[in-house]
């Protein structure tokens, strides 16, 4: 997946200033930056979901500003809001959504089952999505995203607000994902999660990337890698703390 100097402008104001990047199949890459920085910007036009004033996106080979519908089939996005129905089951909230997706009932219902027991909650598949915890609703939030089966999984903040065990249970899935080849696009304002999950982050800051690398190299960058971290990492390059940004 390549990001090709990217730009989008509202209204006169430069959001997104000629972004380029490149994610490797089966990678697990961070994009991090302070509200404002153009992060959210970029992921919108990424995932087809907001037109572009200049650069390109291609996924799969697919250009996003030519072919949005081809890449809409490769791509998944996991929102950081719940997308679900409330007083539905988690089955037959994923089950209705791969239906969204063209898939059959019968493989609807298939890989809603596959993808409740990934995230562990295939014990809960017929109870109401009401019931569940904060946590156990972005747990079907992830399995919701995973219903097309995506070569690119776009995580937006997929941990606010969860439980220790939903926690664990979203980075288990999360690296299993990666380890059976899927490419992951994470964003969160947790840094030691980027730190654990992220093969390499970009640091977005005033609509450019300010630095690309490995969490290891990025820490490296500024001191003694094994005792700075990642948010001083951050706030040496933006002169702000990533969880104050809300």
């Amino acid at each position: 997946m390549e990001v090709r100097d990217l730009r989008k402008v509202f209204n006169g104001t430069t959001a997104v200033d000629g972004v380029s990047f490149t994610i490797n199949r089966g990678e697990i890459f961070g994009l991090l930056g302070p509200n404002g920085a153009g992060k959210t910007t970029t992921i919108r036009m990424m995932s087809t979901t907001l037109p572009m004033t200049s650069g390109d996106v291609v996924i799969g080979g697919h250009s996003v500003r030519e072919r949005p519908g081809e890449v809409r089939r490769l791509i998944g996005v996991c929102p950081q809001e719940i997308a679900l129905y409330l007083e539905l089951s988690a089955l037959d909230n994923l089950v209705f959504f791969g239906r969204m997706e063209g898939l059959s009932k019968a493989e609807a219902v298939r890989r809603a089952r596959a993808n409740l027991e990934l995230v562990g909650l295939a014990e809960r598949a017929r109870h109401r999505v009401a019931k569940f915890s904060g946590g156990m609703k972005r747990r079907v939030n992830l399995a919701v995203s995973l219903m097309n089966r995506p070569e690119l999984l776009f995580l937006d903040e997929p941990t606010v607000g969860v439980d220790p065990q939903s926690r664990n249970h979203i980075f288990d899935t999360i690296e299993g994902l990666r380890d059976e080849g899927m490419t992951i696009l994470y964003t969160t304002h947790y840094m030691e999660e980027a730190d654990r999950l992220c093969d390499r982050i970009a640091i977005m800051d005033n609509g450019r990337v300010v630095a690309l690398d490995s969490p290891r190299n990025l820490k490296a960058s500024i001191g003694d890698p094994d005792e700075v971290t990642l948010e001083d990492v951050f706030l040496n390059l933006t002169g702000r703390r990533l969880r104050d940004q809300g």
